[in-house]
């Protein structure tokens, strides 16, 4: 006994099998049941309904009777989805308007180095008036300097004035010396500070740069006038705060035989952090920064890291020092690093 295979296709569909029985039923007016058994399609299309004089047969329906069957379930979903559009047409239209009136209100995640760097230098490219960088660390190489140089002059022709903010141990580079000298003090301005945020950028005030990642590889491109606006004012309290490259730093402190960066790291220990994060903080290795340790242990007289932390504490070393204001009117909107630094990455 061989067993009928099954009989599968899609709902609404009729097979070719289905077909030839349905045409039989039209022309003699019925088939048996039997035959109609291995077709399902016929009964789940309303193709054949049963006879009522005998029900060992079936009757077919008209054909114009089963097209519109056939039809009816393929028409309804068109106008469910033309319903669907509509509604979402509705919906949306205001937005769609709304975003062309405010285009700038965006930010947008910008992912790889690459894809970053392209959209800085876009921006380096339509700045107009003044662009303003803060550029943490001071392990800036030469390479990267005349990088830096090579998207600044641009813009510098341009009349576009540049600022840049520093960290103190950045002071100390040849090559960034190197760098400010090759741009006009007119329309480049230097500054530095103890500590900083992380990387910012900002082109006109109408277009920011921070990173998203640790490692820099993704970066947000922010248009919003309010959050490019605040990233603005805070840029300007610390370059408030920040002391000119051209003003030589304290060597040491008043009073004290230590120099300015050793109270620093001094502070930063009695505020409880290991000497990663104190180098980090600092923008220095952590070889210098135990360095200074090492001369902070032996100007105390301290025998153990221990012992200095409580030295620190007792001698007042570790107050914060008197907040330095730089003198003369606020600089011209400037900075120190190209227009297509190494991005906020």
């Amino acid at each position: 006994m061989t067993t009928r295979p099954l009989h599968v296709h899609s709902d609404h569909a009729v097979c070719d099998a289905a077909m030839s029985l349905y045409s039989e039923a039209l022309a003699v007016g019925r088939v048996s049941r039997s035959a109609a058994t291995p077709l399902p399609c016929l009964s789940d299309n309303a193709l054949l309904v049963p006879d009522p004089l005998d029900s060992r047969f079936l009757r077919p329906v008209p054909p114009t009777a089963a097209l519109a069957h056939l039809l009816h379930p393929l028409a309804q979903g068109l106008l469910d989805q033309v319903r669907a559009s509509d509604r979402l047409a509705k919906a949306l239209a205001p937005l769609v308007s709304f975003g062309h009136d405010v285009p700038h209100l965006a930010i947008t995640v910008l992912k790889g180095r690459s894809t970053v760097q392209a959209s800085i230098n876009e921006s380096a490219r339509d700045v107009r008036e003044e662009i303003l960088t803060l550029q943490p660390g001071s392990t800036r190489t030469p390479e990267d300097l005349q990088l830096a140089l090579s998207g600044t002059l641009p813009t510098v022709e341009r009349g576009v004035r540049v600022r840049h903010i520093y960290q103190h141990s950045a002071r100390y580079s040849p090559a960034l010396k190197a760098y400010v000298g090759q741009l006009p003090s007119s329309l480049l301005q230097v500054r530095t500070m103890e500590q900083a945020i992380e990387v910012l950028m900002i082109f006109d005030r109408t277009v920011a740069y921070v990173p998203a990642e640790p490692d820099r590889s993704v970066a947000l491109e922010i248009r919003h006038p309010a959050l490019v606006t605040f990233l603005a004012q805070t840029y300007e309290t610390l370059w408030a705060q920040a002391t000119p490259f051209t003003q030589q730093l304290p060597t040491a402190l008043p009073g004290t035989a230590l120099t300015a960066v050793q109270h620093s790291v001094a502070r930063l220990l009695a505020e409880g952090h290991v000497d990663e994060t104190v180098a980090h903080k600092l923008g220095i290795s952590v070889r210098t920064c135990r360095a200074h340790i090492a001369k902070l242990m032996q100007t105390l007289g301290a025998t153990s890291r221990t012992h200095l932390g409580a030295l620190l504490v007792r001698s007042g070393i570790a107050e914060p020092a008197a907040p330095r204001t730089a003198k003369g009117p606020p600089a011209a909107r400037t900075a120190e690093e190209p227009a297509t630094p190494d991005v906020p990455g």
